[in-house]
C-alpha cells in the first residue's frame, strides 16, 4: 500500500544511518527473525520479510555477526502445519530450519558486497535481579542444562548466564523474579533438569581498617 509508511532499516556501514525500505522483490534481501523454536528437525527460525526474495538453497549471511548459511529447507507456517515452498517475497513470513541465530538478527543475501542492514538497534536493560542454581549437575543433567540455557539466552536477550569466578557458581540474571521462575520452570519441564536457586553467595573480606601500634618479640633457632 503506497500510502503506509515505509520500514526503516539501520545502515551498519554508515553508523547506524537509518533508510527506507522498498517492498521490492529484486532489492537486496532484507529479513528480520522474530521468533526461535525447539522443533524435532532443530532450531525453526520464524523470519519476516521487509525486502528482497528468500529462496530455498540460497546462501543468507547474518549481519550481527557476518556468518553465512544455506537455507535448506524453507517452509510457509499454517497453525502447526508445514508447508515447502521454493521462495518467499516481501511482506512474507517464513520459517527456516538449519539456521543458528538469536532474535532480532537481520540477515541480507550472502553476495550482497558492502550492505549491512539491521532491523533494530535493540537497547537492552541491565538485569535487576540474580538467582544462582544450586548444586552441582554431572552428565546427563549437565548437558541438557547447557542446552537450555544456551537457547534461552538466545530467544531472549534480557535473559543472561554467567559464571561467578570467585564462588564458580552458575548465576542467572533477569528482569524480575517471575522472569527467571518462568525459566527455572522450563527447566524443569522441557529439559527435565532438576534446578534449585538461592541466592548468589556473597565473597566477604577483611582487611587492615587504622594504624595500631605492636611489639613483637622474634625469636630465631641458630646451628
Amino acid at each position: 500500500n503506497p500510502s503506509e509508511k515505509p520500514s526503516v532499516c539501520l545502515d551498519l556501514n554508515n553508523d547506524e544511518k537509518p533508510f527506507d525500505l522498498v517492498p521490492d522483490p529484486d532489492k537486496p534481501l532484507v529479513a528480520l527473525a522474530f521468533k526461535l523454536e525447539e522443533g524435532k528437525f532443530g532450531q525453526l527460525t520464524y523470519v519476516r520479510v521487509y525486502q528482497g526474495t528468500v529462496r530455498k538453497g540460497m546462501f543468507i549471511k547474518n549481519t550481527a555477526n557476518n556468518k553465512k548459511v544455506k537455507i535448506p529447507r524453507l517452509v510457509r507456517m499454517h497453525a502447526n502445519h508445514m508447508e515447502d515452498v521454493d521462495m518467499i517475497g516481501p511482506g512474507e513470513i517464513c520459517a527456516l530450519f538449519g539456521v543458528e541465530c538469536n532474535s532480532g538478527d537481520t540477515f541480507t543475501a550472502a553476495d550482497a558486497a558492502n550492505f549491512a542492514p539491521s532491523m533494530m538497534s535493540m537497547f537492552v536493560p541491565e538485569p535487576v535481579m540474580s538467582l544462582a542454581l544450586l548444586g552441582r549437575k554431572s552428565g546427563e543433567q549437565a548437558d541438557q542444562l547447557s542446552k537450555g540455557l544456551s537457547r534461552f539466552q538466545r530467544e531472549d536477550p534480557t535473559f543472561r548466564v554467567t559464571i561467578d569466578p570467585e564462588s564458580k557458581d552458575t548465576i542467572i540474571s533477569g528482569m524480575g523474579e517471575l522472569h527467571l521462575d518462568v525459566y527455572c520452570e522450563r527447566l524443569r519441564r522441557e529439559y527435565k533438569v532438576d534446578v534449585k536457586t538461592g541466592p548468589p553467595r556473597v565473597n566477604y573480606r577483611e582487611t587492615i581498617g587504622k594504624r595500631q601500634e605492636f611489639n613483637h618479640l622474634h625469636k630465631k633457632q641458630t646451628g
